[in-house]
């Protein structure tokens, strides 16, 4: 058995980018632990969701308990920090954030985790986080420093595949909502990572249920006629059934298959 350390910045990250590579985990006798490095202050909750005088950070944490539990995370813990909202924000120079946290208290923070487990690996986010978020960046500067002081030698970056995701966009309706937007970041180049730079495949399709009902578990965030649970079943296995992953230190080369297991040894 092996212990997985999964490192995300908000609440519902963890579902729409590592779900489906976590409940396989799971389910393979893993040991699998979450670390959210923010409650979500600033996600922009669904309409009518939230309870007279509920907060959302409390609701998102209960979301991401439920989430983990769909999941089968066996510890979740959060560092506390504040989130720091869109890049360009003024919320980006709140001093309670994650992009300002102090870099070498964050660090030790998650490397206190790595250590008390004994983590074989940690999953993070790549260098631009995806999609450039600042909490997200973050996750990757800090969780590479913290794996290496905590002697955790296997580091994989989720990330997304543009060049599938263009493709499953063709399976969907024509007018999904924000479809062209999707189209429009892909082409940019600042939104996932090219294919050829990715070196793992992790087929979850066993697990897409898992992923989708941990999905919908935060429903402040994501409501169930949104963009990516409203596609059909085929677009949305096509999109959600694989999860993206670069080994760090690890280059694949374009002529080489991608690796398809996290936790092989």
């Amino acid at each position: 058995m092996a212990t997985g350390v999964f490192f995300h910045a908000h609440p519902d990250d963890e579902a729409i980018a590592t779900g489906g590579t976590m409940a396989k985990a799971k389910a393979d006798g893993h040991r699998v632990v979450l670390v959210l490095a923010t409650n979500g202050e600033l996600g922009t909750p669904v309409p009518g969701v939230l309870g007279d005088g509920e907060e959302l950070w409390a609701r998102r944490v209960t979301e991401t308990e439920r989430s983990a539990e769909i999941l089968g995370v066996d510890r979740v813990e959060f560092l506390g920090y504040r989130d720091s909202g869109m890049i360009g924000e003024e919320t980006n120079d709140d001093p309670r954030s994650f992009w300002q946290a102090d870099f070498d208290d964050a660090a030790d923070a998650l490397a206190g985790v790595l250590r008390d487990e004994d983590a074989d690996l940690l999953v993070v986010y790549d260098d631009h986080g995806g999609y450039g978020h600042p909490d997200h960046i973050q996750v990757h500067r800090v969780g590479v420093e913290a794996a290496a002081r905590a002697g955790t030698e296997r580091v994989y970056e989720s990330t997304m595949n543009r060049e599938h995701i263009m493709r499953g966009l063709e399976l969907g309706p024509a007018d999904l909502p924000d479809l062209e937007e999707t189209r429009r970041e892909l082409e940019s180049g600042t939104f996932g990572s090219a294919e050829a730079l990715i070196t793992h495949a992790v087929d979850v399709s066993a697990f897409v249920e898992h992923k989708r009902a941990a999905m919908l578990a935060h429903g402040s965030q994501i409501a169930e006629d949104s963009f990516f649970l409203a596609m059909p079943p085929e677009a949305f296995s096509h999109l959600f059934g694989t999860e993206w992953y670069i080994e760090r230190g690890a280059p694949r080369g374009a002529a080489q298959p991608f690796s398809a297991e996290l936790f092989a040894s």
